[in-house]
């Protein structure tokens, strides 16, 4: 059993999902409004730019805009062989779910590693309930860094790219948004605000990731891998881990109002380490 006040990661195990929405899951703004195009290198696809603005958005104005580049991810294991130590109770296909950040339209996708590790099929829906389904290949992921990049064939899709906020960092009391899958009701958005900075928690094979962003926007299992983004609509950091006071069936945990994203600091080199270079 879990700590009852423990980090815990946001990814969701789907069978437990549909039999109850009250399954709680462990996962796991403002600055200025100058924002830069974040390319690949020389030849590859671009990410999304956006014009500087001066004015925040209504959360709803953000959901509009943003919605549709986040997508559902489910990440399937083999099931086990016969005969062998998995076998028996424990056979059979295992289904994670997160959420994704659409980073290009040659179709990167943006995740945790937690989403995806260990699984032989991923999948990744677009579009909300009108979902087209596409499967999912893996660019490059880090464990330490709980970052995941992957591909999806774009080919006759319309894909919206978010954009990387490209100053520093956030401020304690802005606004944070997040989109994402909890409980696989996809497309879901919940506001707060940003509650702390550089705080540091523990990626899945335990090493630190400093400066991550703590935010009360309700966070439940389904959000890793999602967006936490800023009052223009920018991404400030990938949802990744929750601290929950309450667990249920499956050992997980629901939102106490103590979530944590990913900065973008950590995002950048993760993408740089990839070949993904920023440009001011």
């Amino acid at each position: 059993m879990r700590h009852p006040r423990a980090a815990s990661f946001l990814s969701a195990t789907a069978g437990g999902l549909v039999a109850a929405l009250a399954l709680l899951l462990l996962l796991p703004l403002g600055g200025s409004s100058h924002r830069s195009v974040i390319v690949r290198s020389p030849g590859r696809t671009a990410f999304a730019s956006q014009l500087s603005g001066t004015t925040p958005l209504t959360p709803r104005a953000i959901y509009e805009r943003d919605a549709h580049g986040v997508v559902a991810i489910r990440a399937s294991t083999a099931p086990a062989r016969a005969g062998s130590p998995l076998a028996g109770e424990q056979a059979g296909t295992r289904t994670d779910t997160g959420s994704g950040i659409v980073l290009g339209s040659g179709g990167l996708i943006l995740t945790n590693d937690h989403v995806i590790d260990g699984a032989r099929s991923i999948t990744v829906s677009l579009e909300g309930q009108n979902a087209t389904t596409r499967s999912a290949t893996v660019v490059g992921a880090d464990r330490s860094k709980d970052l995941a990049l992957l591909r999806i064939d774009p080919a006759g899709l319309v894909l919206h790219p978010l954009t990387l906020a490209a100053y520093a960092t956030p401020e304690v009391g802005d606004p944070a948004y997040a989109i994402g899958n909890p409980f696989g009701l996809n497309w879901t958005l919940t506001t707060g605000v940003v509650s702390a900075l550089h705080r540091r928690i523990a990626a899945p094979d335990g090493t630190p990731i400093p400066d991550a962003i703590q935010t009360d926007a309700a966070l439940n299992p389904g959000n890793s891998g999602g967006p936490l983004l800023d009052a223009y609509g920018s991404v400030i950091g990938v949802n990744s881990q929750i601290v929950s006071g309450s667990s249920a069936a499956g050992g997980q945990g629901g939102s106490s109002g103590v979530g944590f994203a990913i900065s973008t600091s950590t995002i950048n080199a993760f993408l740089t380490h990839l070949g993904v270079h920023g440009q001011s």
